[in-house]
């Protein structure tokens, strides 16, 4: 007897070809001609907001003039000189609760200037060029930084330390580098392993080496770094996700969405990802709401996501969990899981709906099931402790000071493991540089 599968490859719904082409990119980039239209809406504002909302604080007005005038390298450059992982942050940076929503245009109710867009062709056109690294490493310090993770705070802090002229080896447990831009965004916002061609393209400036494989708390201590490195930055994210304690997360057809969404990122062929015909997505953030889009768009035949509170409280954006519903995902608010429930894989969820009793979220006494064979949990992630006893934590993250020094001499953090701003890409590369330029202070201060 042949034993079925944990749920049916490809959901019942589409083909290979089909399910190709909804992996295709969700924005297409802008036209030379459609770049100079939108760029014609900005008013070159003085003191403009859009910067002052960017966490990276790039000059906004500034590189979308240069698009105006023809100096598209010289807009990237602008981009980048700020935020050297522009290209990603381009595609995925909430840029509508952030720049786009600062713009002045939005107080004569007329449409934003298209930001995001804009950034997206200026940073895209210079790296197609192939040619010569856009930024030049200063004079040798003889000095030696190690980066332990590859995402988007650890590039960022190599970039900028190289910059400085110091020497930098990242070491990363993943046999990518990327972190989450290459692993955790979703498929359709990061084609053409772009990811990859932005670490190639940052590692133009040369003086950073990589070493893939290496762990924090497996086969690597942080006493080796301190030993052998004269400065240390930790850039270890969030890679550990929240378990849900209930009955049935054990059954086969559950697994976390990071993983999901990982797997996606690294298939050759989406259409070789196993999606179930019945996805029941558990959370209330991007991430909950990125493996719901992607569960719908391989052909999952019904796709539901799942949050305990009301949509206001959900932590994706508005747009985010709008895409969502225009991509059939249903949303239920306002429910509660209880149990997984089946044999030995997934069959239906039970979930206890909940009210809001002045602040309190209680349930109210009625339940409800859905049939569901494959479970996606997207409750949040943590920070892996492993390695890092020795430092102070505080609320689950690394604590740093205003510089970005923990409570170890010379050992720097940022990113999602600091307490800094919002959890986003754009958000971690500031946290990158201003702890490189940090370090960089460090060592001309250090004696010896």
């Amino acid at each position: 007897m042949v034993e079925k599968p944990v749920y049916p490859k490809n959901g019942r719904t589409l083909s290979a070809a089909e399910i190709d082409c909804n992996f295709e990119d969700l924005h297409r980039p802008l036209s030379a001609a459609q770049a100079m239209g939108a760029a014609d809406s900005c008013i070159y504002c003085y003191n403009a907001p859009c910067v002052t909302a960017c966490p990276t604080s790039i000059d906004i007005p500034t590189f979308i003039h240069q698009i105006k005038t023809g100096n598209v390298n010289g807009a990237a450059e602008t981009i980048l000189s700020e935020n050297i992982l522009g290209g990603t942050c381009a595609r995925a940076c909430p840029t509508e609760i952030l720049c786009e929503q600062a713009c002045v245009r939005n107080l004569n109710d007329e449409p934003p200037v298209q930001i995001g867009s804009l950034q997206r062709f200026a940073v895209d056109h210079l790296m197609d060029q192939q040619g010569a690294h856009p930024f030049q490493r200063a004079q040798s310090s003889g000095r030696t930084i190690a980066v332990l993770g590859a995402g988007p705070a650890g590039l960022a802090c190599a970039h900028r330390a190289s910059m400085l002229g110091h020497d930098v080896t990242i070491f990363e447990a993943k046999p990518k580098s990327g972190g989450l831009n290459e692993y955790g965004l979703a498929a359709y916002k990061m084609v053409d392993d772009f990811a990859q061609r932005e670490v190639e393209f940052l590692m133009g400036i040369g003086g950073i080496s990589v070493r893939h494989g290496q762990q924090l708390g497996g086969n690597l201590a942080l006493s080796d770094l301190t030993d052998n490195f004269d400065a240390v930055f930790l850039g270890v994210g969030f890679t550990k996700a929240n378990p849900l304690p209930l009955p049935g997360c054990d059954l086969q057809g559950v697994e976390n969405a990071i993983d999901f969404i990982a797997s996606l990122r690294q298939a050759e062929k989406k259409s070789s990802v196993a999606v179930g015909n019945n996805v029941v997505v558990i959370g209330g953030g991007n991430t909950a709401i990125d493996a719901a889009i992607q569960a719908k768009r391989l052909g999952g035949n019904s796709v539901t996501l799942v949050y305990r509170r009301g949509e206001a409280n959900m932590s994706a954006t508005a747009w985010e969990i709008e895409l969502a519903r225009t991509n059939g995902v249903v949303i239920r608010l306002w429910a509660a899981p209880v149990a997984i429930e089946g044999s030995a894989r997934a069959e239906q969820m039970t979930f206890n709906t909940m009210s809001d009793a002045g602040g309190t979220y209680q349930p109210t006494g009625e339940s409800f099931t859905l049939p569901a064979d494959h479970v996606l949990l997207a409750i949040g992630q943590s920070m892996n402790k492993s390695g890092l006893e020795n430092l102070t934590i505080d609320g689950g993250k690394i604590a740093v000071d205003a510089t970005g020094m923990t409570s170890m001499p010379g050992v720097f953090a940022g990113g999602d493991c600091v307490k800094s701003g919002d959890d986003l890409t754009v958000q971690a590369v500031e946290d990158g540089k201003q702890a490189a330029i940090a370090i960089d202070q460090f060592l001309r201060n250090k004696k010896g």
